[in-house]
């Protein structure tokens, strides 16, 4: 049987550190920290709700992150 594999660690960083930021400073930041998808949105995009580890979600309003989550 083959082993299972082990996921990426996430990165041990807060979504709400980037709420308020510039959209392209978030998504540097973001990236420098370790996430390895990161994912502007606009608000009310619809999104199917999987959960990837890894992966970093920002709602984007008027070039700013007005929201923040994990997966």
């Amino acid at each position: 049987m083959a082993p299972i594999p082990t996921p990426p660690a996430e990165p041990q960083d807060s979504p709400d550190t980037y709420v308020g930021l510039d959209s392209d400073a978030a998504e540097r930041l973001a990236r420098e920290r370790g996430w390895s998808t990161v994912r502007s949105l606009a608000p009310g995009t619809v999104i199917t709700m999987e959960y990837r580890v890894g992966r970093l979600n920002f709602e984007v309003k008027d070039g700013r992150v007005s929201r923040a989550w994990k997966g």
